[in-house]
């Protein structure tokens, strides 16, 4: 991947974490925080990465739950607790976007897709 494109997600990602942090978030940068979660994991299974499942896990519901608290309340904040956690998965996932040749992030984007059209709860194995 060349470097100015993995800096823009990077970026982009980033600048979610800092909004939804602080309370100032939205769908989209909530949507761009799950896409690094998955994304990140889908590059992990390639070999790109060695974060425990459960950080993922973590990072996954605590995107749900920032979801259920903007429907009743309006306010897009991340829990507190799971800051770290996001914290870790966006290292890791500018040390993937850094390290993984273009057609693992494809695949990994492509992975994506296909969860997205299916029926699955999460690509993430309750048992990993």
């Amino acid at each position: 991947m060349d470097r100015a494109s993995a800096n823009a997600q990077s970026l982009a990602s980033h600048l979610a974490l800092v909004a939804c942090r602080s309370g100032h978030g939205n769908g989209h940068l909530v949507n761009e925080l799950m896409r690094v979660v998955y994304l990140g994991w889908f590059l992990q299974r390639a070999g790109y990465g060695s974060c425990p499942t459960e950080q993922f896990r973590i990072a996954e519901y605590a995107v749900e739950a920032t979801l259920s608290h903007a429907r009743e309340r309006g306010e897009w904040r991340l829990p507190a607790g799971t800051i770290v956690d996001f914290e870790a998965l966006l290292a890791l996932y500018d040390s993937q976007l850094a390290r993984a040749p273009l057609h693992e992030v494809l695949a990994a984007e492509q992975k994506l897709r296909a969860f997205l059209a299916g029926t699955s709860r999460s690509p993430i194995p309750a048992d990993a």
